[in-house]
């Protein structure tokens, strides 16, 4: 089968908060850009998620009819802060998860993607309903939340002890960025007051050297690599920092030994250059390292430039979207054929 674009519906989410879009609007435009399948947020696209209503169920399979193409992925929080006064308890978070594995059965979805920092407790009790179900359970692995991190490696661990098809991950595109995102540079400097250009020279020269804050803060005592720290002059220069730590340019090769555990990717999209390219991310070196490992399931656009847009300026969805997805399905077809 090969790879396969989609998108995540979490890309279009003003649009579709503002009204400007329909759910149908939205299939319309996914399908009309001949993108492979889509990704949902049951959460905040499907009223009353994880046990909606039969006629929301009746309008999404209308959809699904209308508009054919493939369920790339069904994204799901595990809402631990249901309650102010506590947490849920174990067996409470297995019974809301096994309501998410019904849900995603029900919708035609085959792939569940777990937010970043599910507990890895949660997959044995899961496991036998996710078979039953046809149902993979994945954790997301994203920047600032992934390799090193406690919770990360107790959910790989457990993984690995369970050897099970239907547990895997699902590699987030922020792991792998080359540059800072110019859009967050450009709104901290114009919209926070004005950054230190020394702050920004610095993040390039740490990037282009193949590192990134993220690995170098860990190394720092105080948790702040100790030159990031000297040049923060403002308030400006102090959420930079705090957002640019967020960010990981790690090796493609990071992936070797969980490659096989791959059931999903998100393509993160910042910002698309006039030239089709995305400003922060190779992505023809990522679509070429997942087909040499044998990778042949969805890899989905999800944009968060939107956080990035200056005041006063038209949150350009659609148009991002676009060009990523031209630039996704013209290097699959270079690489595959």
């Amino acid at each position: 089968m090969g790879i396969k674009s989609s998108i995540s519906l979490y890309s279009l989410q003003y649009q579709y908060l503002w009204g400007k879009m329909s759910l149908a609007d939205i299939f319309q435009f996914a399908k009309n850009l001949g993108t492979d399948g889509i990704e949902l947020l049951p959460d905040q696209m499907l009223h009353g998620a994880p046990e909606p209503e039969e006629d929301t169920l009746r309008m999404w399979d209308d959809l699904v009819t209308k508009y054919p193409m493939g369920l790339a992925s069904d994204d799901v929080f595990l809402n631990t802060n249901l309650f102010a006064n506590r947490e849920l308890t174990k067996r409470e978070c297995v019974a809301l998860m096994k309501k998410e594995i019904r849900l995603a059965h029900r919708l035609g979805f085959h792939t569940i993607r777990m937010v970043s920092m599910v507990p890895a407790w949660i997959l044995e009790p899961c496991l036998e309903l996710a078979v039953e179900q046809d149902v993979t359970l994945n954790i997301e692995i994203h920047a600032g939340l992934g390799f090193g991190v406690k919770k990360t490696d107790e959910y790989i661990e457990e993984m690995l002890r369970l050897t099970s098809p239907y547990i895997g991950i699902v590699p987030d595109t922020s792991l792998f960025m080359r540059r800072a995102p110019r859009v967050m540079t450009e709104y901290c400097d114009r919209v926070l007051g004005g950054l230190n250009p020394d702050i920004v020279k610095y993040t390039d020269e740490v990037f282009e050297s193949g590192t990134d804050f993220f690995q170098l803060n860990r190394k720092s005592k105080d948790g702040m690599d100790p030159k990031l720290k000297s040049l923060i002059k403002n308030d400006a220069d102090a959420f930079y920092a705090s957002n640019i730590s967020g960010y990981e340019n790690r090796s493609l090769h990071e992936l070797d030994d969980l490659a096989p555990y791959i059931r999903h990717v998100h393509f993160k999209l910042y910002e698309m250059t006039k030239e089709g390219e995305e400003y922060s991310i190779d992505y023809r070196e990522i679509l070429q390292y997942l087909h040499d490992h044998g990778y042949q399931g969805y890899v989905s656009t999800e944009y968060e430039g939107n956080r990035w847009v200056l005041p006063d300026h038209e949150i350009p969805e659609i148009e991002q979207v676009t060009a990523h997805q031209k630039m996704i399905q013209k290097y699959i077809r270079e690489i595959e054929g």
